[in-house]
């Protein structure tokens, strides 16, 4: 349902918006988004599987996304794009995302005096901002968000409930981190020292590019010296977490639950699946996929789909997954050949006596 925000919008600016084209009355009036199944006479929503074409007989919605294969598949207006979700997506945000009113400095937050911040800016209540701190124009931190001394924040950043960013940590623009994200926390590092250990200090730095985004109480560790960094448009899904020095490309998706430890070096634009883990000094290439609960231990080459621990490429997994799924009727198999091998070597040996 719409948030008010936006008025009824014909179709045909949704098209412009989109870069789509029009099937149908392009004066059509659209007031909110909705799922398929439920979507009502004054809603838009999408369908990007051509295989499931059926399932547009029953919609009521007002308007449908669809790509142009199916194009006069129904009566209902359509809106024509190759890819439905991404337009789905921006409509989504147009109907939904609602700009934030600039507060300033609100009661209850604790802003030092050499802080700078720019225009536009928000500090809820409960907020800590340290000294030399600098925050760009337009960027918003909810309630309990602590930075620490001579952090730097980028313009139209996102900072939830609780989130920590702590010295002279980076974030570009367009930054969000969602509640409970640490950044910038001490790497995981220590030294023998008889039956104990010895701190090592953590006196690097962590560097979030520009439009990254993480999960709520994932946490990205300062480097033990030089930086953390995390490349232009990288999402970091929950309970993520980046040990110290690891170096992260552009465009990259890391599910929940994955782990790097230190100083491994991530190319552009990989995919790693939930639980996914990753040894320390390793490097991939770009375009890397790691499927889900995987396990890599070795340098991967760009342009590979890997799998299991340790990663194999994904297609000799698969047979190695349906093989193991034998593995009880292959062992009584082997248990039986073994003894007709006995009792074949036994009559030979009778033979030749």
């Amino acid at each position: 349902m719409s948030n008010g925000r936006r008025e009824k919008t014909s179709l045909a600016v949704l098209a412009e918006l989109v870069g789509g084209c029009v099937s149908g009355d392009p004066s059509t009036c659209v007031s909110g988004v909705a799922p398929l199944d439920s979507a009502g006479p004054t809603q838009i929503c999408f369908l990007a599987n051509p295989k499931r074409k059926e399932l547009l007989a029953n919609c009521r919605a007002a308007v449908i996304i669809v790509p142009p294969s199916l194009a006069g598949a129904v009566e209902t207006p359509l809106l024509l794009t190759d890819n439905p979700y991404l337009a789905f997506a921006k409509i989504l945000t147009y109907f939904e995302v609602t700009p934030h009113k600039p507060q300033g400095v609100m009661p209850g937050a604790l802003v030092d005096p050499s802080a700078v911040l720019g225009e536009n800016v928000t500090i809820s209540p409960g907020c800590v901002v340290a000294a030399g701190v600098r925050i760009g124009r337009g960027t918003l931190l909810h309630p309990n968000v602590v930075i620490y001394a001579d952090a730097v924040i980028g313009e139209d950043c996102l900072l939830h409930a609780n989130v920590t960013v702590r010295e002279r940590c980076l974030l570009g623009n367009r930054v969000i981190l969602h509640a409970g994200a640490v950044i910038g926390a001490d790497g995981f590092g220590y030294t023998p020292a008889g039956k104990g250990y010895f701190k090592i200090p953590q006196v690097g730095h962590v560097l979030l590019e520009d439009d990254v985004e993480v999960g709520a109480c994932s946490c990205i560790d300062r480097a033990n010296m030089g930086v953390t960094r995390i490349g232009r448009g990288t999402k970091i899904d929950n309970l993520v977490q980046v040990a110290h020095n690891v170096q992260i490309g552009e465009d990259c998706i890391l599910a929940a639950q994955v782990g790097f430890a230190g100083s491994a070096r991530i190319g552009r634009h990989c995919t790693f699946g939930g639980q996914a883990a990753v040894t320390g000094h390793v490097t991939l290439g770009d375009n890397v996929t790691i499927a889900g609960r995987s396990g890599v231990t070795n340098d991967v080459a760009s342009n590979q789909a890997m799998a299991g621990l340790p990663v194999m490429p994904h297609r000799e997994w698969l047979k190695s997954t349906i093989a193991m799924q034998h593995l009880p009727e292959m062992r009584r198999e082997l248990k039986q050949l073994k003894l007709k091998l006995e009792e074949l070597t036994k009559q030979l040996s009778e033979d030749e006596g």
